[in-house]
């Protein structure tokens, strides 16, 4: 027996060790330079592996037979070949050429395992960062214009961007779709402090490019998403060792030098890599206001790659101050900038004589950083670790810590007590009427203002918003083998802690109406013949602190999936549980007098202060989300999709008062939302493409608005809404001739409010309006097109970005004009040294916004009640045409 058993098991290891194949090779270029991290895969398997930083690759499969390797990776044509696998160690030399389908590049965002994205059942786009770095991007709306369904509005200057995702309702501060950096947020918990998340981090060419993954599928991994993610890459030094310099000129004084550097660290031997990159940057614009912007940011990884996996620390470091523009009044017809007392038309109101701007109050001397603009300084670390115990077990893990100090200093264009351009004559006759005489000087000379000239009296609110972030995933992927495919089981964690101050300061201030206005110092005998000082340095009104609020937020969530590989299916299932405890410190505002002149009026010498007390509250909410997807490849050209998830997102704390007992005045509580796509994907030499149509429903949506009471910008509706979005998307990229590609997208969405439960937080009452109404500020139109051109030498393009009609509200009473931002540039790219050197210069230029630039990218969110037809409107205007020169040396 115990013969028959060693025989047996002999036979059984026996047949285990001739059952299993060795697959190595290298992948290159075509100019001989090892490709990093090229996807190798068995096709209708997930076995494979990727490639090392010399270009290597190594595993063994169980498969037998004959099989096909597919090579792929972002840029280059997919590689595919016939092999034999018996047993016998099979030995690749792989080079990609350029070029290539972008259906076939991998997908690193939201999944557990490497695969292409014509062979996922979702929704994606990627942009690599050569082509960014060609556009000379003012923001992130300019990235993310081109995807389809996402509406992004980038008025506000260059940071802060509005994005707006299939529909679904939002301020548009990426609630629904978080920005991240290598897999993890910029901020796990969303509306501590409402601040964007694009204003802790802004791209630089040291990423490989950027990935938006859309659908529910997103919500299963890592901090989870509603209904996509926006994912950037960083590039890890190699064994080749890269330069790269990027010098940007541009009209009204911008310049800024990006740079990048990886390669090698140690001897020959040696498997630790690192890569440096960042930018240096000053600008007067993109519109000028008198105070200039300027920052830096750094950025750096060191990876030390050993046997079996990897260990990655990121860090960064940003001290960046950029200006921010508000709505403005335009004309109430035809929506264009009005023109100023000096002639020209007015783009914006915020003037420079409002630097070191202070005033008293009982706490102390105030000083408004409102010459910093959106000021952020700070930066992260992350560990992000790799290691695989067997080619079918592999576990990551990251970790990250943030901490920043964030300012948000808007200055509120008309939305004063005389909240539109109105002649000083006029203006004081509004706030004094009867008054026995005036004088109005410019603030720090004597000489007078004339009483015909416009005058508009103005809102500074300056937002301090520090941040801290603590998160970590942790996940273990095991592959199991099927009968006819396999099995890419996931188990994982997410924790995350998130600390941040939402405190707020507010004063009011009289000027000229003219771009970089000066301030006007005004003083009036009244009606009784008493001297009255109305404003002082350009202060008319000194409200002080109007939010004293300290909040933190807990996130706990557990997630297992499963991605299948068979024959001509895809599948992908997965749970997700997660809960959020939440703290809620909202500190009481008094006011008190400071000044005891008594020709100061009541706003010049009463100050709003925290007195020290607070009210505190706790919130605490559990939900789950589930997603099923699948894919079938009806041929090597089309693939078919499906997906449906019902998930969750945790809405803002700030949107919910506490009360004295501990808890909110209302019920927290998930909103939960339901998501189906289908679709297919089509990719050959020459075309590439995808159609979808989906359906995206949210229910019990909080949703707060921002409006003026007493001159005050207060919280000033808590709606409970509900929603619906039933949309129709396509992407094609056709290459119609040699080097010459025709590129765009095309989205539909009829979207409508199905329930919409209004509370006025000034007047406690509670009303049912809107519902029926198409969503504020999302058209049902978008769309992109453009030609562009490339031979490795020459490059060139062309391209459109349309946003359809809008309102401005969900009240839909006023409506905005579709625009169509158009953008074209080209470059020329020069071999440098001999011929064995691979150092290039690339000159190039841009011109965004080139036909028009006085359309109006959104309304005034914060006057909802706005007319369409009232004498003034307040609006964004796009930002104006740019011309940008471009330099970029790779050594």
């Amino acid at each position: 027996m115990k013969n028959t058993i060693l025989t047996l098991l002999c036979f059984f290891s026996v047949s285990v060790m001739f059952s299993q194949t060795d697959i190595s090779g290298t992948v290159k270029d075509q100019s001989g330079v090892p490709v990093t991290g090229a996807n190798v895969l068995i096709l209708n398997s997930s076995t494979g592996a990727t490639t090392d930083f010399d270009g290597k690759f190594s595993f063994n499969t169980s498969l037998s037979g004959l099989q096909q390797i597919q090579v792929s990776f972002i840029g280059y044509e997919t590689f595919t070949k016939n092999i034999t696998l018996n047993g016998t160690p099979v030995s690749l030399q792989i080079v990609l050429q350029e070029g290539g389908n972008s259906l076939d590049e991998v997908v690193l965002t939201a999944s557990a395992t490497f695969r292409s994205q014509k062979d996922t059942p979702m929704s994606i786009s990627s942009l690599k960062q050569k082509e960014i770095t060609k556009l000379s991007v003012n923001s992130q709306a300019d990235v993310l214009r081109s995807i389809p369904g996402i509406t992004a509005e980038g008025g506000g200057g260059e940071t802060a961007s509005n994005i707006f995702v299939r529909g679904l309702p939002s301020g548009g501060q990426y609630v629904f779709n978080p920005l991240q950096y290598d897999g993890m947020p910029l901020m796990s918990t969303f509306g501590l402090n409402s601040s964007a998340h694009d204003v802790y981090a802004r791209p630089d060419i040291g990423f490989k490019g950027v990935e938006f993954v859309r659908g529910g599928a997103a919500v299963l991994y890592g901090a989870g998403s509603v209904a996509g993610i926006i994912n950037y890459t960083s590039k890890t030094g190699d064994s080749n060792d890269e330069n790269i310099i990027n010098v940007e000129w541009a009209d009204k004084g911008r310049i800024k030098t990006d740079f990048y550097s990886g390669g090698k660290l140690g001897g020959e031997d040696s498997n630790t890599y690192y890569a440096f990159t960042g930018f240096v940057r000053k600008d007067d614009g993109p519109i000028e206001t008198g105070l200039p912007t300027k920052g830096v940011q750094f950025r750096a990884n060191i990876k030390q790659k050993f046997e079996n996996g990897s260990f990655t620390i990121h860090g960064q470091f940003i001290n960046d101050k950029a200006q921010f523009f508000m709505p403005l009044p335009l004309d109430g017809a035809s929506r264009t900038r009005l023109t100023g007392n000096d002639g020209e038309e007015v783009s914006q109101l915020l003037s420079g004589e409002l630097a070191h701007t202070s005033f008293l109050t009982a706490g102390g001397a105030y000083e408004s950083p409102i010459e910093d603009g959106v000021h952020t300084q700070g930066g992260y670390l992350m560990g992000d670790f790799n290691y695989s115990f067997a080619d079918d077990l592999k576990f990551k893990s990251k970790v990250r810590y943030a901490n920043y100090k964030h300012n948000f200093a808007l200055y509120v264009g008309g939305n004063g007590a005389n909240n539109n351009p109105i002649t000083l004559n006029d203006y004081v006759n509004n706030v004094a009427p009867g008054n026995l005489g005036y004088v109005a000087q410019y603030q720090g000379t004597t000489a007078s203002i004339n009483g015909n000239d416009l005058v508009i009296d103005n809102l500074h609110i300056d937002r301090l918003r520090p941040m801290t972030d603590y998160s970590g995933e942790a996940s273990l992927t095991k592959t199991l083998e099927a009968e006819n495919g396999t099995h890419n089981i996931t188990a994982g964690v997410f924790l995350a802690r998130t600390e941040a101050e939402d405190v707020n300061y507010q004063y009011r201030v009289l000027s000229e109406f003219n771009n970089n206005p000066k301030l006007v110092n005004l003083s009036y005998t009244d009606a009784g013949g008493n001297n009255v000082v109305f404003s002082e340095g350009g202060l008319y009104n000194r409200i002080g602190m109007t939010s004293n609020r300290f909040l933190s937020q807990n996130k706990t969530a557990f997630y297992i999936t499963d991605e299948m590989v068979f024959d001509k299916w895809r599948f992908d299932v997965g749970f997700r549980i997660e809960n959020t405890k939440g703290i809620f410190n909202d500190g009481n505002i008094v006011s008190t007098q400071v000044y005891n002149n008594p020709e100061l009026t009541p706003e010049l010498a009463n100050v709003n202060y925290a007195d020290g007390s607070f009210i505190r509250a706790e919130v605490d909410a559990t939900d789950w989300a589930v997603s099923l997807a699948a894919l079938y490849k009806l041929n090597e050209t089309v693939n078919l999709y499906a997906n449906f998830s019902k998930g969750f997102f945790f809405p803002q704390i700030r949107g919910f008062a506490p009360i004295a007992t501990g808890v909110t005045g209302s019920k927290y509580d998930s909103e939960k939302i339901i998501q189906f796509e289908a679709g297919a994907k089509i990719g050959t030499q020459k075309f590439k493409g995808s159609f979808a149509g989906y359906y995206v429903g949210l229910s019990d949506r909080i949703k707060i608005d921002q409006g003026f009471s007493s001159g005050t910008l207060v919280d000033l509706f808590r709606s409970e809404q509900s929603t619906r979005t039933f949309g129709l998307e396509t992407t094609f990229d056709w290459a119609f001739a040699n080097n010459l590609s025709l590129r765009g997208s095309a989205t539909y969405q009829a979207h409508e409010i199905s329930k919409n439960e209004r509370t006025d937080l000034v007047a406690n009452t509670t009303t049912t309006a809107d519902e029926g109404n198409e969503l504020a500020r999302q058209p049902n139109f978008l769309g992109s097109a453009g030609v562009y051109y490339d031979n490795n030498g020459w490059d060139a393009l062309f391209s459109l970005n349309h946003t359809g009609s809008k309102f401005t509200s969900d009240t839909n009473t006023v409506e905005l004009d579709a625009i169509t931002i158009a953008r074209i540039g080209a470059g020329y790219e020069f071999p440098m040294g001999g011929e064995d050197s691979t150092d290039t210069l690339r000159l190039g230029f841009s011109v965004f916004n080139l036909f028009d630039d006085e359309g109006v990218t959104e309304g005034d969110p914060r006057n909802i009640n706005q007319a369409g037809d009232a004498e003034f409107f307040f609006g964004r205007p796009i930002l104006p045409r740019r011309f940008f020169l471009t330099a970029t040396f790779n050594f």
